[in-house]
């Protein structure tokens, strides 16, 4: 019993199914057309629609006394810090403003009393909290007992007022899985570290950010929406952020 056509080794695997009124090489009738078109010629076809396109599009000129670079209005303390609480407020961020460096200590204690606790290396940790922390889990730690972690504690290396965003810079002792990994992330902000704008954090800390691992920029809770657009909460990262402003 001969072998059927096209089950022999080199043959097509259609080579025996194909139809006489199919389309040309590989392509359907529909693309194909009597005419004959390939792939290549309908692509050529398309970006040339685009190029006639984009010759019709209006670009405006530079006009006079355009700045050639970022200048930023210098904004008090006080305006950053308003605006701050105010976007903090709209994303759902937990914060609280403390008056002094033992004002901070206590509140932080109470947040992660009783919690595992993931932190960055203590010394780098502002206002001493290093001296009321004896319970916690370290970034060098193994990754099970990080990943058990209940709560992340970190610094900040800057705070945005315009948008209510926290720069964390990533380095040794300062892992990134501490505001990442688990469930709440309690961030302590320093009033100095206070910016009103990405573009002038980013002019002013040019260095700083050579200088570092990684940038980690958190605006709020993680959130996810799927294609019926139900938001969901901690999906990709801490579903709770709190916030810590000290002196």
């Amino acid at each position: 019993m001969g072998e059927e056509k096209g089950s022999r080794p080199g043959d097509r695997l259609d080579a025996g199914s194909r139809f006489e009124s199919s389309g040309g090489d590989d392509l359907p009738g529909t693309l194909a057309g009597e005419k004959g078109w390939k792939v290549s010629e309908a692509r050529a076809s398309i970006l040339a629609r685009l190029r006639d396109a984009q010759r019709t599009a209006w670009l405006p000129g530079e006009r006079p006394g355009t700045p050639r670079s970022l200048e930023f209005a210098p904004r008090s303390l006080e305006e950053c810090l308003q605006r701050f609480q105010k976007e903090l407020t709209a994303l759902g961020v937990e914060t609280y403003v403390e008056a002094s460096a033992a004002d901070v200590r206590n509140r932080v204690m109470t947040l992660v009393a009783g919690h595992r606790l993931l932190s960055w290396d203590l010394e780098l940790l502002p206002y001493q909290l290093a001296s009321v922390l004896t319970s916690f889990i370290l970034g060098r730690n193994t990754r099970e007992e990080q990943a058990a972690a209940e709560i992340g504690l970190t610094g900040c290396d800057a705070a945005i007022a315009e948008t209510g965003s926290l720069v964390l810079l990533s380095g040794k002792g300062k892992s990134r899985a501490v505001s990442l990994l688990p469930t709440t992330h309690v961030a302590v902000v320093r009033r100095g570290d206070l910016y009103f704008s990405m573009g002038e954090f980013f002019r002013k800390s040019a260095e700083q950010l050579a200088e570092s691992a990684g940038c980690t920029i958190i605006t709020g809770p993680s959130r996810t929406a799927d294609i019926e657009l139900s938001l969901t909460l901690g999906v990709h990262g801490p579903g709770r952020v709190v916030v810590v402003i000290g002196p």
